[in-house]
């Protein structure tokens, strides 16, 4: 699972603008693909170099440049410098413990999203930047990793035209690959979903110290979660009562929607936190009780065994005369005494209800 919160002290005392990649360090070659489409085509390209960028830079057609992997810095710096971005949005770019925002420099919308996936072995959640440059006709995205990720549908519709994203404007695309980063929060929510249920189940049938550390990773992928939503969902509002000349009318009902989608995911995150409170609430109590059943077997032994050491003692005394010492039947009759009073205290314990 990606940290909570990553390092930023490599950039103390530096001055704004500086760019310094803060965030998991790779050694895979940066790859830069391009999607141009219009209503009637669709190209699509891998981009050898950032130059290769610059002729759909003034084209009519929608151009989709997507970056994998953002460690190479002089990459970045070059693609903001042939399209003219801010020294602070680079910086953003390259900082991936950003919150979620959008940020409006009037001939561009600078947006900032978390987009999570399940590891391969299913268990734990990981969390990638994704960074978006939105002008008129063009849509720049910065991702994290090089593994994939939820935007290949999107991709697949663009190239086979299902829909009417190939009919739209790039806000229509920029507002295409929130809603594809959105909908899979669904597919997280439904795994850990899946997990907490199993997890409670076996909580109230055998408690075992195994599962708080579940409890404690469901916790934290939790927090992971609502750390990136709760920002999320006032990016979505902004988006969708900006003025700016960007996003047309018609794109800010879908923005609508997915901001419906957005308050629909923080309810399953409280849902679930709340539910993970619980869990813990009832597995500190299952050991509790299970702790009292043990006491209370071992006070109820030692209690058994109060009167029959106070008897074995007082005949294990070592003076001269005890009148039992000579009696040819005391031994059998002390051995009857201890297992009637034995007897006797368990049939009180159980009509008291004690065990």
């Amino acid at each position: 699972m990606s940290p909570v919160i990553k390092r930023r002290s490599i950039k103390a005392g530096l001055p704004p603008g500086t760019l310094v990649h803060i965030g998991e360090k790779r050694t895979e070659p940066v790859r830069i693909s391009i999607l141009d489409y219009a209503e009637d085509r669709v190209e699509e390209v891998e981009a050898g170099e950032v130059t290769d960028c610059l002729k759909y830079k003034d084209k009519p057609t929608v151009t989709w440049i997507n970056l994998e992997g953002i460690q190479q810095i002089e990459v970045i710096e070059a693609l903001g410098r042939h399209f003219d971005l801010h020294p602070l949005v680079l910086e953003d770019i390259l900082n991936t413990d950003q919150r979620p925002k959008v940020e409006d420099f009037g001939v561009y919308l600078h947006i900032v999203l978390k987009m999570f996936s399940l590891d391969a072995g299913q268990e734990k959640v990981q969390s990638e930047q994704i960074s978006l440059i939105l002008t008129k006709k063009f849509v720049l995205s910065f991702q994290e990793g090089l593994e994939g990720d939820v935007l290949n549908p999107l991709r697949e519709r663009i190239r086979t035209d299902k829909g009417s994203i190939r009919k739209m404007g790039a806000d229509y695309l920029a507002y295409s690959i929130i809603d594809g980063i959105v909908d899979n929060y669904f597919v997280i929510l439904e795994r850990l979903g899946e997990k907490v249920e199993e997890l409670q189940e076996e909580l109230v049938a055998r408690p075992d110290p195994h599962m708080l550390r579940n409890l404690h990773q469901l916790k934290s992928e939790m927090i992971l979660l609502r750390k990136a939503v709760w920002p999320l969902r006032e990016v979505i509002s902004s988006l969708e009562r900006a003025d700016s000349p960007l996003i047309q009318s018609s794109t800010k009902i879908f923005l609508r929607d997915v901001y419906d989608h957005t308050i629909q995911v923080i309810d399953s995150i409280e849902t679930f936190r709340d539910l993970l409170s619980g869990m813990l609430d009832i597995y500190l109590s299952s050991l509790s009780y299970r702790m009292n059943e043990i006491m209370k077997v071992l006070t109820i032994i030692a209690t058994l065994f109060i009167p029959l050491t106070f008897i074995v003692g007082i005949y294990g005394m070592n003076f001269r005369y005890l009148p039992e010492l000579d009696w040819r039947w005391g031994y059998f009759v002390v051995w009857a005494v201890m297992i009637a009073v034995g007897t006797g205290m368990v049939v009180y314990f159980k009509r008291k209800k004690w065990f």
